[in-house]
């Protein structure tokens, strides 16, 4: 841990709009993107803001803000995008069998607090610190801040989900208890073409996804490619169609609204591409992607029609495409989803950290945590080896 200069104070901010969008972006982006520290446009201001903005994020819906920034002279040097939660939905990291236990023992789970980009499972920085001599203490005291303010505020816990595995690290020097999950993401050795990436694959495999690809359009089906002011509102009418019957059918409560898409469509177009197949002249379905530095990230699909592999064509395959020709090192495809296997996504490490108030409670979640990771560290192994790679074709990144 880093000494903390005397002079960092931490403050809190019921809405992202009282930190202005210069100060938290120069925490949250790198003004030099590089691997190991990249530009992840979900935890841009914008971003964050239009999630709010459009009431998407609010008291109402269970997501009270609560945003925690370090100062120094002033200037904000180190934030937290955080919220007060009511309940565990939107998170993707579930603890509902934490909430069901803790508050059959006689506790009250929530509220609690959760350090995370809402309904957005891109794994990324949760204690971002502007580059400075004093970044390490600042993440230091952010870190600190959370226990005290889960006592101060009669909170019994506190969550960092999908935060970087070094942060994760970090965070358990301060009470923080250490999880691991999985995802499945797409890494491009350096692919020139997308059959260059194919001929990494064993033959079968190859075969699959070639016919695949193919009866994807053959009812007729054309795709379209759009990012920056190729993306109208008359794309978002569309995709927002698509995005409310799919996730009212799958999952029964869509959390997105109309002008959601609207602000980011105004206010970061270049770090969207939204891929959309027409049939009969009009758009049926529809992928939503951010563009990072080194990443594309898949986040909403819709479809008004089924048409066999169109969603593995829309979310999988362009995303290759394009990831290949952007030369991205990687595309991760959201959460959960074996059977992204076979279309050449691997499985890769996920970390959350939680702050549990209650010492008996948290002891008997460590226990826990400790069986489920081996658990999934055995996973991740047994599920990379059935990939569809030829031996030896590509080196797999973990």
């Amino acid at each position: 841990m880093s000494e903390a200069p005397a002079s960092l104070t931490i403050r809190t901010y019921a809405s992202l709009t009282d930190i202005p969008a210069t100060a938290w972006n120069a925490c949250a982006r790198p003004a030099a993107a590089s691997p190991s520290c990249e530009d992840n446009p979900s935890l841009s201001h914008q971003f964050l803001a239009a999630l709010e903005q459009s009431g998407t994020v609010s008291p109402g819906t269970g997501w009270a803000p609560h945003h925690l920034a370090v100062e120094q002279d002033k200037q904000v040097i180190a934030v937290a995008p955080a919220y007060i939660k009511s309940h565990s939905m939107g998170e993707y990291v579930f603890d509902h069998s934490w909430a069901d236990a803790y508050e059959r023992a006689g506790g009250r789970y929530y509220p609690k607090l959760q350090l995370a980009v809402p309904f957005t499972p891109i794994p990324g920085g949760r204690f971002l610190a502007k580059e400075g001599p004093h970044s390490a203490a600042a993440q230091d005291v952010l870190m600190a801040s959370i226990a005290a303010l889960v006592e101060r505020s009669n909170l019994s816990s506190a969550h960092a989900t999908f935060l970087s595995q070094a942060e994760c690290q970090r965070a358990s020097q301060h009470g923080f208890l250490q999880r691991q999950d999985q995802q499945f993401h797409w890494h491009n050795h350096e692919y020139l073409t997308f059959d260059d990436f194919l001929e990494a694959l064993a033959s079968r495999k190859r075969k699959a996804i070639r016919r695949e690809r193919r009866e994807a359009l053959e009812p007729a089906i054309t795709i379209e490619r759009l990012t920056g002011s190729d993306i109208t509102e008359a794309h978002w009418d569309a995709f927002f169609s698509f995005y409310m019957d799919t996730s009212a059918r799958k999952w029964g409560r869509p959390y997105l609204n109309r002008l959601f898409f609207s602000l980011i469509g105004e206010r970061m177009s270049d770090q969207i591409l939204l891929v959309m197949a027409r049939r009969d002249g009009r758009y049926i379905a529809g992928a939503l992607n951010l563009i990072g530095s080194h990443a594309l990230y898949g986040r909403n699909w819709g479809a008004l029609e089924h048409h066999p592999f169109l969603h593995f064509e829309l979310c999988y395959y362009q995303a290759i495409d394009f990831a290949i020709e952007r030369g991205l090192a990687r595309v991760e495809a959201g959460a959960q989803g074996e059977h992204k296997l076979a279309r050449g996504y691997l499985p890769s490490p996920t970390y959350s950290a939680h702050y549990i108030a209650n010492v008996g409670f948290r002891r008997a979640v460590a226990a826990y945590l400790e069986r489920e990771r081996s658990a999934v560290d055995d996973m991740i192994e047994t599920l990379t080896e059935l990939g569809p790679f030829r031996r030896g074709a590509a080196e797999i990144d973990s």
